[in-house]
């Protein structure tokens, strides 16, 4: 359980010298097999990967017959921040599979970037369905329903075709006996452990050509603004390393897989989205993988009357079990 698993200090912020907050957090590096290699904190916590799996749920939509060009699937692995062109492409795969927004059952919500949220309601518009994050693996999840001829009607539910494969998909991926919750959007939320979201990670960025997988690592890392958006971690992640794939969570989740088929999960306690930034930096720091646009990326730093007075810095070290060593 998440509130028992012993947590290690990550992160800790100071202002004008003096540390003024602290972040706790388990990591997971898992090797190309899918073993542990490296952690800090507890590799096998359980833990709500949240929005982290769209990846594995867009393998899923894939494998039940998606029809979905490389940009519209990275709008399927996406929390969009909303932004225009987000919008177009998840329109694109309604009109792509002959639907529409209504067709969509996520929970309606404004653009998740706030000039985009600002000129969405200018216009008119509210929290809408096309708008909140999710739309895109809503999306591709209609479009694996029309694929395989299943009813539209109830699609989040666990009861469905839909959801079932997707289930059977993210505990072959994870390697994990899955739990289920609702997630903010309305869709299955299911757990696995730290180190089994690593795992897949790793699984997805190194499969081979051709497959599924393959096809999400490659849209994912061709369209890193579609996976995201404007200053968010994971769109300036995946273009400083040549076929790294990057995914966030909600409740301070990011996942990591490399092209050698390692995998990195990170999981902030509290939440925090400018931990996770920090931790996942020195995380492939430690690996061997820096330079000047990962350690921008994970620079968080602490301003005072517009100045900067501090910032946010890693505490921990991985652990290795045993002899394995990390290149």
């Amino acid at each position: 359980m998440l509130t028992t698993s012993p947590a290690e200090l990550l992160v800790v912020v100071d202002r004008n010298g003096i540390d003024e907050s602290s972040h706790h957090g388990h990591i997971a590096v898992t090797d190309p097999d899918g073993a542990v290699c490296a952690s800090a904190g507890e590799a096998q916590m359980v833990i709500f990967g949240r929005s982290a799996l769209k990846p594995l749920q867009a393998v899923a939509a894939l494998r039940a017959g998606a029809d979905l060009l490389d940009d519209q699937l990275a709008i399927a692995c996406a929390s969009h921040s909303g932004e225009t062109e987000h919008l177009q492409k998840v329109q694109a795969i309604l009109a792509r599979i002959g639907l529409t927004e209504d067709d969509l059952d996520n929970t309606p919500d404004l653009p998740l970037n706030a000039k985009a949220a600002v000129a969405w309601q200018c216009a008119g518009g509210g929290p809408s369905r096309i708008t909140q994050n999710c739309s895109g693996k809503h999306a591709a999840m209609l479009a694996a329903c029309v694929a395989q001829g299943w009813e539209l009607t109830g699609y989040l539910q666990m009861s469905h075709p839909l959801q079932q494969r997707i289930a059977v998909t993210v505990a072959e991926l994870t390697g994990d006996e899955l739990g289920v919750g609702v997630d903010g959007c309305g869709a299955p939320a299911f757990t696995s452990t730290l180190a089994g979201l690593a795992r897949a990670f790793g699984r997805i960025a190194a499969a081979p050509a051709g497959t599924p997988e393959a096809r999400v690592a490659q849209a994912m890392s061709t369209y890193p603004f579609l996976v995201a958006g404007t200053g968010r971690l994971v769109t300036a992640l995946m273009p400083a390393v040549p076929g790294l794939i990057a995914k966030d969570g909600a409740e301070g989740v990011v996942a990591i897989g490399l092209p050698d088929g390692r995998g990195i999960a990170v999981k902030i306690l509290d939440g925090a989205n400018r931990a996770r930034a920090v931790a996942v930096a020195a995380t492939l720091a430690e690996l061997g993988i820096t330079n000047d646009a990962l350690r921008a990326a994970g620079t968080r730093n602490v301003l005072g009357h517009g100045e900067v007075v501090g910032a946010a810095r890693p505490v921990f070290q991985l652990q290795r079990p045993g002899p394995t060593q990390l290149t």
